[in-house]
């Protein structure tokens, strides 16, 4: 049976790595998946990112046991012939097996439960605050609330988009919708498009849309050869406006995660109102059609244009907290150009990640989300159960030596910020040949 097999090589396989023409590897056999793409929950980025490659550890992080049944329709017959497996996946996929066994990806504990509850109970304070209330101290503490409410109903939308949190598939997607585009005006489909596409490719300069904001950011000076996004298919241009933006990007970074919520809202209308295939479009639509119904009569509800203008800076500004973690966990870790490769996926989600230690009581403000590296490496393992096998990936990290950071939230901010001033000085560097204007010259001129 063995002399059988028919067998194709590795090059042979990356020449199949485009639309249309779509093949992967898994565990040595070749699947073409140029049809089923299109079709995949996770969207053909993924798939598009890794094509022409062994996609095994990816397949394995991102998929259940049930999924392995599918795969037979799509086998091309074909094994890969020079097909091996490092001594890391290796290790990785036993860490899989094991905690399949013991069951904890299954054990999800009470976290969706209380954390609905909590959002639930901070709506009706604010509404009493906004409704019954008249002071403008009580105004502004319910602005905060709902800061607070939009960060841990965001935590639930993450969760049900990695994990079932319901008890069906229906009642799953029906949170997602209430917990995203109902109450943060956030799609959840423009979530998934840019999340999963982040997860595959973390921290490519390139393929990583979490990395991707020219020009008010940039975390890299490669950024100022004008690089081509591979996700959004558009040039990132680093022209005058850009270079002086970034220039200062050190002093404008928290002032801009203040208002980073607008630009969310609008990348959500972009997508959803878009030619691009979009899964439940109609039911995105509804949902933020629900958002942009009660939110602007809530604020109807306050007395004068200040205190709406109060209410609404104040509770994007307690939001930006969530905006800035989300940063920490990235921005000041390791980067690179081009397509994220299959056989070292490991290692590029060790070198692309930054943890946030903090105490155990602080894992509902941090969604769980303070362990970054473990839920890269099991984005399918419920948040309850990150902080438990942390010290497992960091006896694996260490074995093979792998970098394993985790800093405080002080000291994350810290490591940002020397990141965006590195990239803003080098910006500022007289001899970087990006284009000038006069704005440009008359401020920099003398330093």
């Amino acid at each position: 049976m063995e002399g059988r097999k028919k067998y194709i090589t590795t090059e042979e396989l990356k020449k199949h790595n485009k639309p249309g023409d779509l093949w992967i590897s898994i565990q040595g056999k070749v699947y073409n998946v140029s049809d089923w793409a299109k079709e995949h929950p996770g969207g053909e980025i993924p798939l598009l990112n890794l094509a022409g490659q062994d996609v095994t550890d990816a397949f394995i992080a991102y998929h259940p046991g049930t999924a392995w049944k599918y795969l037979d329709k799509l086998f091309t017959g074909y094994y890969l012939q020079d097909f091996q497996v490092s001594d890391v996946s290796k290790d990785y996929r036993r860490l899989v097996t094991e905690f399949s066994k013991m069951g904890i990806f299954e054990t999800k504990g009470h976290v969706a439960f209380c954390s609905l509850a909590s959002v639930a109970v901070m709506f009706a304070i604010v509404l009493y605050g906004v409704l019954r209330c008249d002071s403008v101290w009580a105004h502004l503490g319910a602005a905060m609330v709902l800061g607070m409410l939009w960060i841990q109903s965001t935590y639930v939308g993450h969760d049900s988009g990695h994990y079932q949190v319901m008890s069906s598939r229906g009642y799953n997607r029906l949170a997602q919708i209430i917990t995203g585009n109902c109450l943060t005006g956030i799609s959840i489909a423009w979530w998934k498009w840019t999340h999963n596409a982040h997860h595959i490719a973390c921290n490519s300069l390139d393929y990583d849309p979490d990395l991707q904001h020219i020009p008010f950011f940039a975390v890299s000076s490669r950024f100022f050869n004008s690089l081509t996004s591979c996700f959004y298919g558009r040039k990132l241009n680093f022209d005058p406006l850009a270079r002086f933006l970034i220039s200062y990007q050190h002093l404008t970074f928290y002032p801009v995660m203040c208002v980073a919520r607008v630009n969310l809202y609008l990348q959500t209308l972009l997508l959803l109102f878009s030619n691009r295939k979009v899964p439940d479009r109609a039911f995105n639509i509804m949902g933020i059609l629900v958002f942009w119904t009660w939110f602007p009569l809530l604020l109807s509800y306050l007395p004068n244009w200040p205190e709406r203008f109060m209410f609404v800076l104040t509770s994007f500004a307690v939001t930006s907290i969530q905006h800035i973690q989300f940063c920490l966990n990235h921005f000041s870790a390791n980067v690179y150009v081009g397509p994220p490769n299959g056989n070292d996926w490991f290692e590029k989600q060790t070198s692309g990640t930054l943890d946030i230690a903090c105490s155990s009581w602080m894992d509902w403000f941090f969604g769980g989300l303070q362990f970054q590296l473990e839920h890269h490496l099991f984005p399918r393992l419920p948040r309850c159960q990150l902080r438990k096998v942390s010290p497992v990936v960091k006896d694996l990290c260490k074995k093979h030596n792998l970098p394993y950071r985790s800093l405080s939230f002080w000291d994350a901010n810290v490591s940002t910020i020397k990141t965006l001033r590195t990239a803003a000085m080098q910006a500022r560097d007289v001899s970087n040949t990006a284009p000038k204007n006069l704005l440009w010259e008359a401020v920099n001129t003398h330093g």
